[in-house]
């Protein structure tokens, strides 16, 4: 069980590394134009940076604690944070009429819950 959560762990900060870099470095007009890019008609620049942020630090907060043994009960509470994020991901895609891409917040919400499982009860690290 501990590799499988490793493995849905490591996959899923690597979704939230590359989605948080896109939104932090891609102009506003580029992120407009792709797939599920609606939303941002709505959201100022500045927001968007900042979600790119939250997602960059949610990648290094499912993977750092742990590998560096420095308060890894931060990685299923990083998990509970990232759900949150799909979520309102969700609640936006569904208020702007891209159905299609939910499907992609419905996995991530799907592999951080059961990360925040896993660890919360599953496997906690031990401390």
């Amino acid at each position: 069980m501990n590799i499988a959560l490793w493995i849905v762990t490591g996959l899923l900060a690597a979704v939230a590394l590359v989605s948080g870099n896109i939104k932090a470095f891609t102009p506003k007009a580029k992120l407009a134009q792709a797939p599920g890019g609606q939303w941002t008609a709505t959201a100022s620049a500045g927001v968007i940076k900042t979600l790119g942020a939250l997602e960059v630090l949610a990648a290094i907060g499912l993977i750092l604690p742990a590998v560096l043994d420095i308060a890894p009960m931060l990685v299923p509470v990083t998990a509970v944070c990232w759900s949150l994020l799909m979520v309102g991901a969700m609640i936006v895609h569904v208020r702007d009429g891209e159905y299609k891409v939910i499907t992609a917040n419905v996995v991530y919400l799907a592999m951080a819950a059961f990360v925040v499982w896993g660890r919360f009860v599953l496997e906690p690290f031990a401390g």
